[in-house]
């Protein structure tokens, strides 16, 4: 391990208990000790880069002071501007940022963007409910405008400020405000969450030192047979899993452990969005409480769903929301393919300037092109059987895209990734490009409908996928919101009249 791996881990293991203490802290303490641990961490870290970050947040807030109206916009392009500065920050003969304050930098970027998006929608349902003289039904809508302590606060809250997750403001305002916090689960889910990372670490360790990754840019390496070549790419993505998967449960306990993301089962919370329906629990039924806020990979759905577009549901999820709901409604096209193509571009752009991360990311589209091709042209027109059959090696193609793209993604040089795919002969754009042309001469399947919204393709690909139940509490917390919001509206107007 590197010696930035150790200290990633050493973050880890000492955030898990510092977190059972945060729960003894009243909210203003808490607030101010998670600020100063935080501050703390930045500055030994990254020592005079910390000013990177400071000046990210300070510019943020001054946009969002000047007019929240375009706030959202222009904190997305003051954030990854600054990005690009911060990338290039030798090139004006300032000193390299350390990889912890790439780390929190990449963080930082996603809190404020988001930051100024919540700030936006307070202010319209503000106006709304002025106008309306009836109470917001947003879910998980601010309560005031956030101070610039509190926006320096919540930009340098220790709790997953080097390795994530993601999470909202009103995440963070409402875990600095939990009447009860030692009620609230703890130990067990978090040991819960930490059950396999001995597992995921060891495995990571052996498998790593049995296939390096700087093997791969060696001359002996390409003297090996084709199938030796392309196996090789499955042991460095798996390699890849295990690492991230033993950092982010680790991650993910060290916000269990402090309370961070706690609600209630019934709000349908997302991961990286927190809430979507409001929940009033019933004072004779014990609650139950989940962590799904802040979870930020599913370890078994990562390796077993059966498509490209699912995978990326399961991997990193708390940016996933990000970028669903900052990045992808905000595409400049209307075709799906062309919108995650900008979608995955915008992401390759926020983990860096590496050609590998492009070269990576761009080939998403094209596999998802290419199942939605088969799929079409293929499997609708299988029985059960030969369904089955079909998801199976959907899925052994799906898990060889993934190892194929991870290569782009570790070795990062366009000519090495270049390299190392012209080795095993480009076989996975190839079967990629063949599946699309497969799809298109024989043409059984249905073409998608112009007019048909991504939220109506995203309810038959939940479908498809056995999402009813979910589907089903949704609609019935909306429909119980619904009718919330018609009681409230009655009873004002009985006042009015």
């Amino acid at each position: 391990m590197s010696p930035e791996e150790l200290v990633y881990l050493g973050f880890i293991a000492a955030s898990i208990p510092i977190g059972f203490l945060f729960r003894y802290l009243s909210p203003p303490v808490k607030q101010g000790a998670a600020l100063l641990l935080g501050l703390t961490i930045t500055i030994a870290t990254c020592g005079i880069h910390t000013l990177h970050s400071l000046i990210t947040v300070l510019g943020t807030w001054t946009i969002i002071r000047l007019g929240w109206r375009s706030a959202p916009a222009f904190s997305l392009g003051w954030t990854f501007l600054y990005l690009l500065f911060f990338r290039l920050a030798t090139w004006v003969g300032l000193p390299q940022p350390t990889p912890f304050s790439n780390a929190i930098q990449l963080i930082l970027t996603l809190k404020m963007v988001s930051l100024a998006n919540e700030v936006k929608c307070f202010h319209l349902e503000k106006k709304k409910e002025v106008s309306s003289f009836s109470k917001s039904p947003v879910v998980g809508g601010l309560l005031h405008e956030p101070s610039l302590y509190d926006v320096i606060s919540y930009s340098y809250c220790y709790v997953g400020i080097m390795t994530g997750p993601f999470f909202r403001y009103q995440t963070y305002t409402d875990w600095l405000q939990q009447p009860r916090p030692l009620s609230l689960p703890g130990l067990e889910p978090c040991l819960h969450r930490l059950r396999m990372v001995p597992v995921y670490a060891a495995l990571f360790l052996s498998v790593n030192a049995v296939f390096p990754l700087a093997y791969v840019r060696t001359d002996e390496f390409l003297e090996h047979n084709f199938f030796f070549r392309f196996l090789y790419m499955v042991a460095v993505f798996f390699v890849f899993r295990m690492r991230f998967y033993s950092a982010w449960c680790g991650a993910e306990a060290g916000c269990i452990s402090a309370g961070l993301g706690c609600y209630p089962e019934g709000a349908l919370s997302k991961p990286g969005g927190g809430p979507t329906v409001q929940f009033s629990s019933d004072p004779d039924t014990p609650v139950q409480y989940d962590f799904r806020t802040i979870q930020n990979i599913d370890c078994f759905n990562t390796d077993f769903c059966v498509k490209v577009r699912h995978g990326m549901r399961y991997w990193n999820m708390t940016v996933q929301w990000w970028l669903h709901h900052y990045i992808y409604p905000n595409a400049p096209f209307k075709a799906y393919a062309l919108r995650a193509g900008w979608t995955m571009l915008i992401s390759a752009y926020w983990h860096g300037l590496h050609a590998g991360y492009y070269l990576s990311f761009l080939t998403i589209p094209l596999c998802i092109a290419a199942e939605t091709s088969m799929e079409a042209s293929v499997r609708s027109r299988l029985g059960p059987r030969g369904q089955s059959v079909f998801d199976w090696v959907h899925w052994f193609l799906k898990m060889r895209a993934y190892d194929y793209m991870c290569m782009g993604f570790v070795l990062l040089k366009a000519g090495d990734t270049v390299s190392y795919w012209s080795s095993i002969y480009f076989s996975m754009h190839l079967i990629a490009v063949a599946c699309i042309l497969y799809g298109r001469l024989f043409k059984g399947g249905r073409r998608e409908r112009k007019g048909a919204s991504e939220g109506e393709k995203a309810e038959e690909e939940r479908k498809s996928e056995g999402e009813k139940v979910e589907e089903e509490r949704k609609s019935e917390g909306e429909k119980a919101e619904e009718e919330g919001r018609r009681e409230e509206q009655e009873v004002v107007r009985e006042k009015i009249e």
